[in-house]
């Protein structure tokens, strides 16, 4: 009998000791230093991000060649609307230069510059500029404009082009 006393003493003492031997593990574990994800640079978009920089410091001289030569030719009387388009959907932006009073199509979107101009207020200076947008993409014969309307550069939200795929935004005009 006294042996059985003895062993259910072990017993619960194991039993203790297993529990506090886990209530100390808890206070070994050591936190792990927080990283700042914004120093972090994704690694497969550094050879990207390398093989568009060339391309663009080729593209770029290519078209300072390009641009000194027009500039050393003459000037032109005409005004361009310069537009910054956005695919939603690839992600992809285009700069369209679109001379004032012709058509030009940017995926189902039929672009019209009608009018631009510097604003003529003191305290700042904006471009402004007229445009019409249709959608060509919906097949009735009544197609109405997606947008007809001034837009700003300084504030594009103001008078925004809603389309659910593309985006445009005016950046400047030229020849004014």
């Amino acid at each position: 009998m006294k042996f059985g006393k003895i062993s259910i003493y072990i017993f619960i003492s194991i039993l203790f000791f297993k529990n506090v031997l886990f209530l100390h593990a808890e206070d070994k574990i050591e936190s792990v230093p927080l990283i700042n994800l914004e120093e972090l640079s994704p690694s497969f978009e550094e050879d990207k991000d390398s093989f568009e920089n060339a391309e663009e410091q080729k593209n770029n001289s290519n078209n300072f060649e390009k641009t000194a030569k027009k500039n050393i030719v003459k000037k032109s009387d005409k005004i361009y609307i310069n537009i910054k388009a956005l695919n939603k959907i690839t992600a992809k932006t285009s700069d369209i230069r679109l001379l004032i009073g012709e058509k030009n199509i940017f995926g189902s979107l039929e672009i019209k510059g009608l009018k631009c101009q510097h604003s003529e207020n003191s305290q700042f200076l904006d471009t402004v500029a007229y445009l019409q947008v249709k959608d060509l993409a919906s097949k009735d014969n009544n197609q109405v404009f997606l947008f007809n309307g001034w837009t700003f550069a300084s504030s594009p939200s103001l008078r925004s082009i809603d389309h659910p795929i593309y985006d445009l935004w005016i950046i400047n005009c030229e020849n004014i």
